[in-house]
Formats: C-alpha cells, sequence, structure tokens
C-alpha cells in the first residue's frame, strides 16, 4: 500500500483493492455522487462498470418463434436468467451515505443477499464533510478484508487529500494564467489604464517602458521555460502563455537590462536547448501591440540565426510617421465602425468589433483562440465590419488599409513628422497643425506619398537592393499580387508549392520579418510597395 500511495496515487490503490476485495471499490462525495471508482462487482448475468457504476447486463440470446417452431417453455430459458442481479452500485452507494450520515457513526455495512456494501469516511476527524471509501464485494467477504479496509484508509485519506490540492493548485494556476492572459489582451487593445487595474491583484507590476519578447519553446515544454524565465530576470517579466500558438511564451521586461548578469532572452536561449528568442525595440508599455509584432519578426529570423536570437532593429512603425494627414485618414474611414451601435444588446459593439478586427488581422483565423470565440462568429463579425466600412476583408489591399488605421489609431500621440514647406497654424493648446486640417478624409495614395512615409517604405525595402534583389522583389511581388495564397504564388513563379515556400523563408531572413507566420509583414510590405507605385 505505501509503494502504491507514492508511485500511483488513490487510482492504483483503488485498483489494487478492488482485486483484493473481488468486487467494486470507490470514493464517494458526501453527498452520495461516486467520485472515483475501480473494478466491477461480479454476477450471474451482469457485472458493473468501476468508472460510473452502471449496469451493463449481458442478457443470453432468447429462442424467438421464427427460430424454432413451437413457443419456448419455461425449461428451455438458459438457467442464468434466474440468477440473482448485480445491484445497483449508485445508488446502494447512496442510500449508505445517507445512513452513515444520520447515524453518525464510523461505519457502514449492508447486505444486500449475494452482496456487502461497506462504507467508511477516509477523514475520522470531518466525517461530515468527508469523503467516504465505498466497497461493494460478494458475499461471503473475503478472509482479512475488515482489517485491510482499516489499513488503506490512512494511505489513501493521505493520496486524496493530496490530490485534492494539487488539484486546487492547478485551478489557481490556470486562473492566474487566464488573468496574465487578460491583462495582456487589454494591453495588446491599447486598453492601459484598465490592464493596470487588473494586473494590481498580479505580480509583478507592469513596467513601463517595455521590451517584448516571445520565447519558441520545445515541444511540450512551456511550463519548464516560463520557470527558467522567471528565475533568469529575478521575476522581473510579466509572463504570459501565448493563447494563440501553444508553444510560444511572451514576456513583457523592463526595459532597463538587469544591474546584473545576461540579459534575460540571450540567458534564456542559452538556457534552453531549442530555444529560439525574438526581442523588440524598446516601446511605451501603451504600445505593447507594436512590440509584440517586433519581437514575432524578430523570431522569424532568429530561427535561422545561430545563436536562436535576435533583437528587432530595422524599420519604425508606418503609424509613426504618416502625420496629421494620416490621423484624418484613419479617423474617417474608422468612423462608421467606431459609431456602430448594435440593435440587440447581446450583439458586438464597436469596441469589441475593432478588438476583432485587430485580432484576425494580427492572428489571421487563430483569431478565434485568442478572442475565444467560434469560427462562425468571428466569420459574422468579419462580414458586418466588412460591410460597416465599405472594405472586400478577402482583398489584402483592403486588408492593409484597415490594418494601418487601427494601427494609427491605437498609438499614443504618435509622432508627427511634417512635410517639407507644410503650412502649420498654432491652436489654442499650442499644438501644430496642417492648415489644411479641417477634418476632411484623405485618401490612403495621399498619405502614402508623404516624405516621411516614402523613407520609411524606402528602409522596409532596402534589404533587398543586393544581388539577389530582383528575385526576392520578383517572389515578393508575386505572393503579395497573390493575396499572400502559396499555391497561385507558386503557379505565378511557374515552381512548387515547397519551392515557393522555400523562397518566402529566404525572404523572411533577407527582411528579417515573418511572413509566412501571422502575425505577418505583408500589410507593412504592401504599403511600402504601393508608396513606391505613387511616389510623385
Amino acid at each position: 500500500m505505501q509503494r502504491l500511495a507514492r508511485n500511483g496515487g488513490t487510482a492504483e490503490l483503488l485498483r489494487w483493492l478492488s482485486g483484493r476485495a473481488d468486487g467494486w471499490v470507490g470514493i464517494a462525495g458526501s453527498d452520495g455522487t461516486v467520485l472515483s471508482a475501480s473494478g466491477t462487482v461480479p454476477g450471474a448475468s451482469g457485472t458493473v462498470a468501476g468508472g460510473t457504476g452502471t449496469v451493463a447486463r449481458d442478457v443470453p440470446h432468447v429462442p424467438q418463434a421464427r427460430d424454432v417452431p413451437h413457443v419456448p417453455q419455461a425449461r428451455d430459458v438458459p438457467p442464468a436468467l434466474h440468477a440473482p442481479q448485480p445491484p445497483d452500485v449508485t445508488a446502494l452507494v447512496a442510500d449508505g451515505v445517507r445512513a452513515l450520515a444520520e447515524r453518525g457513526a464510523l461505519a457502514y455495512s449492508h447486505d444486500t443477499g449475494a452482496h456487502t456494501a461497506l462504507l467508511f469516511p477516509l477523514y475520522a476527524d470531518d466525517r461530515g464533510a468527508a469523503p467516504l471509501l465505498a466497497v461493494v464485494t460478494p458475499r461471503p467477504l473475503a478472509a482479512g478484508l475488515a482489517t485491510l479496509l482499516a489499513d488503506v484508509l490512512m494511505p489513501l485519506s493521505l493520496c486524496w487529500e493530496a490530490e485534492a490540492v494539487e488539484r486546487k493548485r492547478r485551478r489557481v494556476d490556470l486562473a492566474e494564467s487566464r488573468g496574465r492572459e487578460a491583462v495582456l489582451h487589454l494591453l495588446m487593445t491599447g486598453q492601459l489604464s484598465i490592464a493596470r487595474q487588473v494586473a494590481g491583484a498580479l505580480r509583478p507590476r507592469l513596467p513601463d517602458p517595455v521590451r517584448v519578447c516571445v520565447v519558441e519553446c520545445p515541444g511540450g515544454s512551456r511550463d519548464e521555460v516560463a520557470r527558467v524565465c522567471a528565475e533568469a530576470d529575478g521575476g522581473r517579466s510579466w509572463i504570459v502563455r501565448c493563447p494563440v500558438y501553444a508553444r510560444h511564451l511572451i514576456l513583457v521586461m523592463p526595459a532597463e537590462e538587469a544591474p546584473e548578469g545576461t540579459a534575460t532572452d540571450e540567458a534564456v536561449a542559452a538556457l534552453v536547448d531549442h530555444c529560439v528568442v525574438g526581442v523588440s525595440e524598446q516601446v511605451p508599455l501603451a504600445d505593447t501591440a507594436t512590440g509584440y509584432r517586433q519581437a514575432f519578426h524578430a523570431l522569424a529570423v532568429a530561427r535561422e540565426h545561430p545563436g536562436r536570437h535576435v533583437r528587432f532593429g530595422l524599420t519604425p512603425e508606418p503609424a509613426l510617421v504618416v502625420g496629421r494627414a494620416g490621423r484624418q485618414w484613419a479617423e474617417a474611414l474608422l468612423t462608421p465602425l467606431l459609431t456602430h451601435v448594435p440593435r440587440r444588446a447581446q450583439d458586438p459593439g464597436s469596441q469589441e468589433l475593432a478588438a476583432t478586427a485587430a485580432s484576425w488581422l494580427a492572428f489571421s483565423s487563430h483569431a478565434t483562440g485568442h478572442l475565444k470565440v467560434h469560427r462562425n462568429t468571428l466569420a459574422a463579425r468579419l462580414k458586418l465590419i466588412g460591410e460597416l466600412l465599405g472594405l472586400d476583408l478577402h482583398r489584402l489591399a483592403d486588408q492593409s488599409a484597415l490594418d494601418l488605421a487601427l494601427r494609427i489609431r491605437a498609438t499614443p500621440a504618435p509622432v508627427c513628422t511634417p512635410d517639407p514647406g507644410e503650412p502649420t497654424r498654432t491652436d489654442t493648446g499650442g499644438a501644430a497643425a496642417p492648415a489644411h486640417a479641417n477634418g476632411a478624409a484623405h485618401d490612403l495614395d495621399e498619405v502614402l506619398r508623404r516624405p516621411a512615409v516614402q523613407e520609411w517604405a524606402t528602409r522596409q525595402l532596402a534589404p533587398m537592393t543586393g544581388p539577389a534583389g530582383p528575385a526576392a522583389e520578383e517572389t515578393l511581388r508575386a505572393w503579395l499580387g497573390c493575396e499572400g495564397r502559396l499555391g497561385p504564388t507558386a503557379a505565378e513563379l511557374g515552381i512548387s508549392v515547397p519551392g515557393a515556400r522555400k523562397r518566402l523563408t529566404r525572404l523572411e531572413t533577407v527582411l528579417q520579418r515573418s511572413l509566412l507566420r501571422p502575425p505577418s509583414a505583408r500589410y507593412d510590405l504592401w504599403l511600402a510597395l504601393r508608396a513606391q507605385e505613387v511616389k510623385p
């Protein structure tokens, strides 16, 4: 019993005990519900399943009129049908629990004729709420069974209590994990004040500014890697298990390095074999979504890097260089969505629709896991969003426009880069504003013609200016022209689908951006190529 308690716990003890009792053994709650069981009650014509206590009757075939020319007599019926039926274990245990509670006894025994039911509380000091050991065994009782049951109560009660504590611990861990996931979701959607309020009950405090780190763990080791991450930075980082990718950990780390030791991201890559790490630039806490995209792009490069660790450092966010004209264009585009009032109380409101659009643009079909909604619900919301905005969300061009508009809206007080020679005026608040800022909508192409955006586009495509530039640009244009789909891209290039995938994988290393897995850089690249096309 001691060996089984150490190695197998409650399940192994019950299985061994059912064999010794030649019957059914289980643990019942104080309300009579069977919580765990093993074994069966042997009977002449049926058995009781150990997991549920139900009766599975093996009634032999009774001859019918079509089988024999005469009506069967009583002597033709197999003798097994006259044998006593096995008891209803579920009802027997429930009755025993009620009788034990009413009498306040230390044990209970009941004979049904062919079987005996025995019940013992696991905890003698709290018999009212304690679970009970229940045994249903054929009569007569096996020699020494009563003594054996008395001896098994102590190890069984200790195992059951330890397992109950472990179940509670797992529930607490799950609740904390879901809480951290909720805080991350709030940060990704720009709801900073609510995120701080929710995070107040957890530890550590949310840092500001931050670096976002995405760790791709070896299969099945995410919990262990999370422990390594916590130890590597002394518990300074906000660690979240990614709700979209089962092998990813997301770390929201303080921007400043630890006073001693190696940087957390480098330490994790060195400590965990086959672990890949991507890290963002320093960003304000309110720009966590931007940091996550940067870290994800760095992760795509790190997979091909010998050190399995890469920090992002390519180009600024387009939302930072679109200027006031870009903000006006984004506001005009998103107004129908942000002012939408649902017809029914249970329908999603404007904020929920905007969060749905941002999640889908970032994670594609994986948005169902991020938003915790059914795929049909996601499809219905996207259809409504497209109708409100007048966009075809199956087109990469419209997806790119919506993605840019949402990122502009989510960027707090972006750095507006004025065009050379652009006249400005000073309003009552002292902020510079273009003379033409009258609330009119601006076409996206006009926004892309701004010198700051043109410079951003040039830097975005600069890695393709080397010897392999023409081939890389051909692959990129074909892929974007085919709406980011591999099959049509392969046909357009005249190569196989695996060949197209290899080209895009190499292009990820050249551009230092993720292309094949969302969040993808395809929206930024489409905008950069479009900016080149409309260049003044």
